[in-house]
């Protein structure tokens, strides 16, 4: 018997196999789906009924080649909605958590996600769930037989275990925004304008949904962030995620719920929770500078490939003479207007070698200033930092240098499909198998 986990992510799908008597990882997959479609240029929409078909059929062969699944625990791309209708089918594309109706202005040149955070207090932002279902019932473009939201993997889940109306955890429900954490269930008089009967039922901890007709136990749906933490930190308590790919985040675990200064505190599992900082420019910052690097080149006359793995060869020693870079190129939450800075710049130092290691402790330092907030919040340091995400596993510079600002020694996670591991593991312990 094993366990799958499945991560529907924005541009593919992800599987794992763990056994359920050892919890050891035993297979892995992961497909492109394809099922974004056509629309208006503010659109970001898929078809639910692709993803739905290759989700299943995925998990189909990965159970006809390792058994009978005795659990199957399900994440996905967080903010996004789709709705179904009052049989539980789906009736809508999935709007993502690209889609930009949030950001078309209203009549007073405001955005409808700005409007909708100054008269609700909570920071929205397009893409949001409940922006998307703000926009669309401003519109009258809400889908016919439209009876509940989802996000698509709760809609798997759903689907998987016979239900007609879907089930949202926690960490899925605050992704849509509206969600008061301390009560924990969507805040009704801040919905109060947008019809508070399209939102499911919500439940703070992982719980059993149903079964599927062969047998196997489904496990309610959770956000990618929180099964990418469970997941990279396999069970070790008192730790810190730094996450790198095109974007970062710094992630960590808190046994009650708390504030902290420009980060965000989201629902984990009970009365778990993650305190996260999420930089806006993240690794952005270092494919700017790749950029500018190939362009120089360029110039000269000599058109270049990709110079990452010339950059960071270049980065695993660091120079004399450091310069300093502040890496927010992209300004941050609380100010999107500020930017960054390169300096100290000199006779001696005004070289890519310089650049490439400024940049990259830039990163580090700015994950690190957000780690800093969470451990005074939380009153203890981590014991153990994890790093996961392409932009850390392909760079042995950038793993260094983020052990060397951290001042922990760092590890990497041997599975690649953090979110999906994350998923059956906490589908394995929720089903009582692991």
């Amino acid at each position: 018997m094993s366990i799958i986990g499945l991560d529907i992510g924005t541009t593919t799908l992800s599987a794992v196999v763990r056994d359920e008597k050892t919890g050891l990882l035993i297979d892995r997959r992961t497909v492109p789906h394809g099922a974004f479609l056509p629309g208006l240029p503010f659109e970001r929409i898929q078809d639910v009924s692709l993803i739905e078909s290759l989700a299943m059929k995925l998990m189909e062969e990965l159970s006809c080649l390792h058994g009978p699944l005795s659990a199957v625990g399900l994440t996905g791309q967080m903010h996004g909605v789709l709705y179904v209708d009052n049989e539980g089918e789906a009736v809508s594309p999935l709007y993502t958590w690209q889609d930009g109706r949030g950001d078309l202005p209203l009549e007073d040149g405001r955005s409808l996600a700005a409007a909708l955070s100054e008269e609700t207090g909570y920071p929205l932002a397009s893409g949001f769930g409940c922006v998307t279902h703000a926009s669309l019932l401003r519109s009258s473009r809400l889908p016919p037989r439209a009876a509940c939201l989802s996000t698509i993997h709760a809609y798997i889940a759903m689907k998987l275990a016979g239900k007609k109306r879907p089930l949202l955890h926690a960490s899925d429900a605050a992704s849509l925004g509206l969600y008061d954490l301390s009560a924990r269930r969507f805040d009704r008089t801040a919905l109060a304008a947008l019809r508070p009967e399209f939102f499911p039922e919500t439940t703070p901890t992982a719980c059993m949904l149903g079964e599927t007709p062969s047998g196997a136990k489904v496990v309610s749906a959770i956000g990618d962030n929180q099964a990418s933490f469970l997941g990279a930190m396999a069970g070790q308590d008192g730790g810190v995620l730094v996450n790198i790919g095109t974007g970062s985040q710094v992630s960590m675990k808190t046994g009650r719920l708390l504030t902290c200064p420009n980060c965000e505190t989201r629902p984990l599992d009970g009365d778990e929770h993650l305190l996260v900082g999420a930089p806006l420019c993240g690794g952005r910052a270092y494919a700017l500078l790749e950029k500018f690097l190939r362009e120089c080149a360029s110039l000269a006359g000599v058109p270049a490939g990709s110079l990452y793995e010339r950059m960071n060869a270049l980065a695993l020693t660091a120079p004399e003479h450091p310069l300093t870079a502040d890496a927010r190129f992209c300004g941050t939450r609380a100010n999107p207007a500020l930017r960054g800075s390169i300096t100290g710049l000199g006779e001696d130092n005004f070289t890519p070698h310089h650049f490439i290691h400024a940049v990259l402790t830039g990163m580090a330092e700015e994950l690190h200033g957000y780690y800093l907030s969470m451990s005074s919040a939380s009153g203890r340091p981590a014991e153990t930092l994890v790093a996961s995400g392409n932009a850390v596993r392909m760079n042995p510079a950038l793993q260094k240098i983020l052990s060397e600002v951290f001042g922990m020694e760092l590890r990497v996670p041997a599975v690649l499909e953090e979110a999906a591991a994350g998923a059956a593991g906490l589908a394995g312990r929720t089903a009582g198998i692991l």
